[in-house]
């Protein structure tokens, strides 16, 4: 018994002593070179204007990096850079009900980034992101407008952080 204790006595202290840790948030940063992210506001420039879109948008995507990193976010000047502006806004009818009119209506954000790595430059892209939701027709834009645009938002938030300090 004695001997028994004395194997698993070593055994049970490596074990103790050994932790695994998952990250979930995905982030690959090295946070003793990398210490901050500016995100510039993303200006919309679309042809049709949500006015509210534009400030949804840049908050979005900061208030991701703050939550899923510990970069300080800044508005400029950070070890990491993002800036970009709302290219197209728009609206295409899409499935067309028996009498020919429009039964469902897709809604599509797209959006130009430009990110900047000022710790490793190899790391530099310009990427143009796109993203939509499709509504029942028969619903005004204005009542869904809000919900429709939160949901993109999301996505779209999430496909920069993946293409910048996830590295997906």
């Amino acid at each position: 018994m004695k001997k028994t204790l004395v194997l698993l006595l070593p055994i049970l202290m490596l074990m103790n002593g050994c932790a695994i840790s998952y990250k979930f948030n995905g982030a690959s940063v090295n946070y003793e070179t990398t210490h901050s992210i500016s995100i510039a506001d993303f200006p919309n420039l679309a042809p049709l204007v949500y006015p509210q879109l534009s400030n949804d948008l840049s908050e979005g995507i900061r208030d991701l990096y703050s939550r899923q990193t510990r970069l300080q976010v800044l508005r400029k000047g950070g070890d990491l850079e993002l800036e970009g502006e709302i290219t197209g806004y728009e609206l295409t009818p899409m499935a067309i009900a028996a009498d020919s009119y429009s039964s469902e209506t897709k809604l599509t954000m797209t959006i130009k980034v430009r990110f900047t790595n000022n710790v490793n430059p190899e790391d530099n892209f310009e990427k143009t992101y796109s993203a939509f939701q499709t509504f029942d027709a028969n619903q005004l834009l204005t009542d869904v407008q809000e919900e429709l645009c939160a949901t993109m938002i999301t996505e779209l938030a999430e496909n920069i952080y993946n293409d910048t300090v996830a590295k997906w």
